[in-house]
């Protein structure tokens, strides 16, 4: 318990607000009014160079101090969360043959394969890879514009086609994301370890 003198309890109670209190309440009052009169997307910079074109001069520092304590923040563009990788818990999991060991000693001994995404100016096109260990050369890709089963399977059809299907004894590895654990994809690989 903190002890101070009762006294300067109610003189802090009684004492008028500062001048930089009642100026933030202003400042406040007038963020709150341009961020919803635009769509609630503006941010720290715009919000400081609208103030200003309004004759309301105000330190930047202080614009963002204020936003965060209404909490209140500007539009971010573009999907910055993107996650390919979407784990599945429902599906029986393959075990890990490769074990982080990397390496191969002849072609088509291990594949492994991945997805990704590339920002485009119509938007975002996903795409799927399966790499030969061995010579460390994609042997099946494919580009879409969605993240379905239908993406690593194509690549997975790719890689077996370009290699006459002489898949004996390979071990095709990837991560354990939902596309990868699907149905269709077991009964594709069939005679492949994975």
């Amino acid at each position: 318990m903190i002890e101070f003198a009762p006294s300067t309890f109610y003189a802090a109670t009684t004492r008028p607000p500062s001048a930089r209190a009642v100026r933030d309440e202003q400042l406040k009052a007038d963020i709150i009014r341009i961020w919803n009169s635009n769509f609630e997307v503006y941010g720290v910079r715009k919000m400081w160079k609208e103030l200003a074109r309004e004759g309301i001069t105000v330190a930047r520092c202080t614009v963002g101090r204020l936003m965060r304590q209404l909490g209140l923040t500007g539009a971010v563009r573009g999907d910055h969360k993107m996650r390919t990788t979407i784990a599945e818990t429902q599906a029986a999991r393959p075990a890990d043959l490769v074990e982080r060991d990397f390496s191969a000693t002849a072609p088509n001994q291990l594949w492994v394969a991945d997805l990704t995404y590339i920002h485009t100016w119509s938007g975002f096109v996903y795409a799927a890879f399966v790499i030969d260990v061995y010579s460390r050369m994609i042997v099946g890709w494919r580009l879409t514009d969605h993240l379905r089963t239908d993406l690593p399977l194509d690549a997975l059809e790719i890689a077996l086609w370009r290699r006459g299907g002489q898949v004996d004894g390979l071990v095709h590895h990837s991560d354990r994301g939902c596309q990868y654990l699907s149905r269709r994809r077991r009964s594709l690989l069939g005679g492949l370890t994975w």
